[in-house]
C-alpha cells in the first residue's frame, strides 16, 4: 500500500512538472495591455533592448520554449493571458511582434503552428 501512495506522489509530481509554474496566472494582462509604456518595457525587455522586471525575466526565459511547443507547458489561464498579450502587441507594434517572431523562431520552423494556437485553434 505504501508504494502504491509513493508512485502516486511521484506520478503526480511528474504531471505537475510539466506545466509552468502558475504563479502568473493572475498576471493583470488587462493593466499590461491598457499601458503602452508599460506593454513596450516587456517588449523591450523581450528584445534584450531594454531592463526586465523579474516578471518579464521569468516570460522571456520560457518564450522561446512555449512558442516551439505551441504553449504545450502553460497552464489554461496562462494560454489565455498569453493570446490576449500577443494580439494586443501584433495589433498595437506589428514591426516589434516580427522582431520577437524572428528572435524566438529563428527558421520560423514554429510559425504557422504558433499563429494557431494564438487564434485560439
Amino acid at each position: 500500500m505504501r508504494t502504491v501512495i509513493v508512485l502516486t506522489f511521484l506520478v503526480a509530481a511528474c504531471f505537475a512538472a510539466e506545466k509552468y509554474n502558475p504563479k502568473y496566472d493572475n498576471f493583470d494582462v488587462d493593466t499590461l495591455i491598457s499601458n503602452e509604456r508599460l506593454l513596450k518595457a516587456y517588449i523591450n525587455c523581450f528584445l534584450d533592448k531594454g531592463r526586465c522586471t523579474p516578471e518579464g525575466t521569468d516570460f522571456k526565459k520560457a518564450l522561446p520554449e512555449a512558442v516551439e511547443t505551441t504553449c504545450a507547458k502553460c497552464t489554461e489561464k496562462q494560454k489565455v493571458n498569453i493570446r490576449k498579450v500577443i494580439k494586443a502587441i501584433q495589433q498595437k507594434y506589428p514591426k516589434q511582434w516580427e522582431e520577437l517572431v524572428k528572435k524566438n523562431d529563428p527558421s520560423g520552423k514554429h510559425r504557422a503552428n504558433f499563429d494557431k494556437f494564438i487564434q485560439g485553434s
